[in-house]
């Protein structure tokens, strides 16, 4: 018992305590292997550390060409030159064309530039001359669209180092999107300048990368409008003259292949101004451009207006507006308006203004082939495009240059998929040594080729003569015909006057040799009256020669009437025919 008492006595062993100094210690010790007591090297900075981590300094220096592109210098030789002229600066131009806020510029700062360096890789722009082209997107009247235009204020809108390459993207731009694209030509587009030579320091092929994708533009329907806004020379001048439609502003534009001091050199032709060389009365008159306004502002509003009745592209129908003119209003002038007497001329711009939507009518081309009106117009809210033959200028007779705008614009209607709606008055193709020298017939062919390769539906009402080839060209070009006529209708392969004379030559020569001309004259005047008589338009009906004549009064409506089913049936399905490649229009 003592022994356990003794034992139970004694203090019990366990596990050792560590010291407070021998936790600091470990706690020293584990601190080491963490961050080893070394003395610290410091990083040399690097120059980007020193740079914006927002890129502000990037787009500080973006913002400041803009600026600089945007803000006209009074000083530069330049543009004082383009306001002396009396013309409008490049970005005046844009902004007055497009609707207001609607402008995205694309190569904003594509240009030549001289930059102050500030630092090892920190440097800002001191100088700047932008690429003497602006382009980008904009609207015209909600119309989303892609634009090009020239600033001749610098070399005069000839090439520079970004302006091939700007140009050609925007071609190829408006044909991926499918947007049109309007060109403002002022100076050469881009085109030449010996001072390149200088500049380069060797000469160079002539090249035209841009033109492959304007033809296939052109062919697609993705419509190419132009403005000569300033002296359009050379590649300037064909990149206009090649657009869908053109537009010269009277007071500033011209074109021309070459300026007044190489022609001089040429052709020996001194002492020439721009207008002398190509302005509106030579380009204006025979067919190079379309149309003249009296500035720039009426060349943006013919482009709007022009724009309002073509789709974006030819794989899409034109657009319609709302129409408050009703399609079933009678127009009783139209009984009157074709004089019975038959050598007596009428107005056909009132037939047309009275039988398509009112104040829709706009006329392309009304300076040159003025034997044929054509333009675009709207029957129920729906575009149409409109030919007439014009019996106040050379008794309608179509001439080459009618011929020739006919052509055009049969070829403009297809790639656009309008419908046309023609009035019909036409005596056969013009005559005479004139006629023979200028190849009417030559051109009358190449109209006919077109009328009859071109698929777009045509609607025809004749209003008076029908005579010869052009007429039968004219009206014999679809099956089945689309065709009405007036009461005033004439046809036959001849006119009476001097058909009878061709038909009874001999008769009244023998007549006028054994009884005299009084005789003579006597037995023209039956033969006449027999011929008017047979010629009697209700008699052709008789026999199914002419599908219906109806009463001028109801011409409005029953052209609508067609334009309507078009556009519900058959333009759907033409579409369709487009995309699937089946059906392929060719404008250029």
């Amino acid at each position: 018992m003592a022994g356990d008492s003794s034992s139970s006595s004694a203090p019990a062993k366990g596990p050792s305590q560590p010291s407070p100094n021998t936790a600091k210690d470990r706690l020293a010790q584990v601190s080491q292997h963490i961050a080893p007591n070394t003395p610290k090297r410091r990083r040399k900075k690097r120059a980007e550390s020193e740079l914006p981590a927002d890129y502000s300094d990037i787009l500080g220096q973006i913002a400041t060409l803009r600026q600089i592109a945007a803000t006209p210098d009074p000083k530069n030789r330049g543009y004082v030159r383009q306001k002396q002229a009396g013309k409008l600066w490049v970005r005046e131009r844009v902004e007055q064309l497009l609707d207001p806020g609607s402008f995205q510029e694309i190569g904003s700062v594509s240009g030549t530039v001289k930059w102050k360096q500030l630092g090892p890789v920190k440097e800002e722009p001191v100088d700047f001359v932008p690429s003497n082209n602006v382009q980008g997107f904009g609207r015209l009247r909600g119309r989303k669209i892609v634009f090009t235009a020239d600033d001749f204020s610098i070399r005069a809108g000839h090439a520079d180092g970004a302006l091939m390459e700007k140009t050609l993207y925007i071609e190829k731009l408006a044909m991926a999107l499918k947007l049109p694209i309007v060109k403002l030509v002022d100076g050469s587009s881009g085109g030449g300048s010996v001072t390149s030579i200088r500049t380069t320091g060797y000469s160079y092929i002539p090249l035209l990368p841009s033109f492959a994708q304007v033809v296939e533009q052109l062919n697609l329907g993705i419509p190419n409008l132009g403005a000569v806004v300033g002296p359009a020379i050379g590649l300037g001048a064909a990149r206009v003259v090649a657009c869908h439609f053109s537009v010269m502003a009277a007071d500033i534009g011209s074109l021309f292949n070459a300026g007044p001091n190489v022609v001089k050199n040429a052709t020996f032709e001194e002492g020439l101004s721009l207008t002398d060389l190509g302005g509106p009365s030579m380009h204006c008159t025979n067919g190079t451009i379309d149309n003249l306004a009296p500035d720039e502002a009426g060349c943006f509003e013919q482009m709007r207006t022009v724009l309002s009745y073509l789709p974006d592209c030819g794989t899409k129908l034109p657009p319609t507006v709302e129409c408050s003119d009703p399609i079933d209003r009678i127009s009783e002038s139209l009984r009157t308006i074709i004089p019975r007497a038959k050598n007596r001329m009428y107005n056909p711009r009132a037939i047309i203004s009275e039988v398509v939507d009112s104040g829709s009518f706009f006329e392309i081309g009304a300076l040159w082939g003025t034997t044929a009106i054509v333009g675009l117009a709207r029957l129920g809210g729906r575009p149409v495009g409109i030919v007439s033959l014009n019996c106040e200028v050379n008794a309608g007779a179509l001439d080459a240059l009618g011929s020739q705008k006919i052509n055009r614009m049969l070829k403009f209607l297809d790639v656009f998929n309008i419908p046309l709606v023609q009035f019909v008055d036409i005596p056969g193709y013009a005559i005479g040594t004139a006629a023979e020298r200028s190849a009417t017939m030559r051109h009358g062919v190449t109209l006919a080729t077109t009328y009859y390769s071109t698929t777009m539906p045509i609607f025809s009402v004749i209003v008076r003569r029908v005579y010869g080839v052009a007429g039968g060209v004219m009206l014999d070009c679809r099956d089945p015909r689309m065709r009405v006529a007036w009461p005033s209708g004439m046809w036959g392969s001849l006119p009476l006057e001097g058909g009878i004379e061709v038909g009874h030559s001999f008769e009244l020569k023998e007549i006028e040799r054994k009884e005299g001309k009084a005789k003579r004259d006597e037995r023209y005047a039956e033969l006449e009256n027999e011929y008017r008589r047979f010629m009697n338009p209700v008699r052709t009906a008789n026999n199914f020669g002419v599908e219906e004549i109806i009463d001028p009064a109801y011409t409005r409506r029953v052209c609508a009437e067609w334009v309507a089913h078009v556009y519900e049936s058959l333009l759907p399905q033409r579409i369709m025919e487009r995309v699937a490649g089946k059906l392929k229009p060719s404008f250029a």
